[in-house]
């Protein structure tokens, strides 16, 4: 988290934007006390981005062997 004096933001507003687009929060002071917050907005997650990325092995169910005699 990045803290900036007021006077240090209202000169820096477009690269302190940038940092929030890339998932930075910036907090903002004022005598050394926060006063507001820019923080990037949470999105929904897309159904399907994960597609051809994730796999799960045929067998991924089954018992472990580690724990066989637990399950008897």
């Amino acid at each position: 988290m990045t803290r900036l004096d007021i006077t240090q933001a209202k000169s820096n507003l477009s690269q302190l934007l940038d940092l929030a687009i890339k998932g930075e929060e910036i907090v903002i002071t004022q005598d050394d006390k926060p006063v507001a917050k820019i923080s990037p907005i949470k999105r929904p997650l897309k159904r399907g981005t994960a597609k051809g990325k994730v796999w799960m092995s045929d067998d991924f169910d089954e018992p472990l062997e580690d724990f066989k005699e637990y399950m008897e």
